[in-house]
């Protein structure tokens, strides 16, 4: 078998014969023109419009900050609306009940332990070892600070 001259395995055939061949990504120049579209963003200054129904930072005639409200009329402090006469109001947290919870699976959790070092059983092994696992999920939900925060019980002080 002869080789076919100007043509090498190395470069395709098309190229020997002064075929330029293109890739899929490369586009004719007038498409790409017309999917780029303007090389640079321009601003058109329009009519500047009222507020409406938005919320401000300001300072109130004392320096203090306060957040304002265009639209209904209603001035608010930073701290939320307050009403004339309202007193603020004092609690206290208390998580012994959580920490009552925590520390009952905690000795749930050292007693399946022992008993699963002591028995000779394999299928009550097993029992013992799906406990365990379900009281240690448990106590790695419950064990944190989130779930200590969201289950307390607040009392108000006087």
């Amino acid at each position: 078998m002869e080789a076919i001259t100007g043509i090498s395995p190395a470069r395709p055939a098309g190229a020997a014969l002064g075929v330029r061949e293109t890739s899929k990504a490369q586009q004719p120049e007038e498409a790409q023109g017309r999917l780029r579209g303007p090389g640079v963003d321009t601003y058109a200054p329009g009519e500047k419009q009222e507020a409406f129904g938005r919320y401000w930072i300001g300072k109130d005639g004392e320096g203090q900050p306060k957040v304002y409200f265009d639209g209904m009329g209603q001035d608010r402090d930073v701290d939320g609306p307050k009403k004339e006469g309202q007193k603020e109001e004092r609690c206290q947290g208390n998580t012994d009940r959580v920490d009552r919870e925590i520390e009952k699976l905690k000795r749930k959790q050292e007693e399946l332990e022992q008993r699963l070092r002591t028995e000779n059983d394999a299928g009550r092994a097993r029992d013992l070892e799906r406990q365990l696992a379900q009281v240690e999920r448990e106590l790695r939900q419950k064990d944190n600070d989130t779930y200590r925060r969201q289950h307390s019980t607040f009392t108000q002080l006087p």
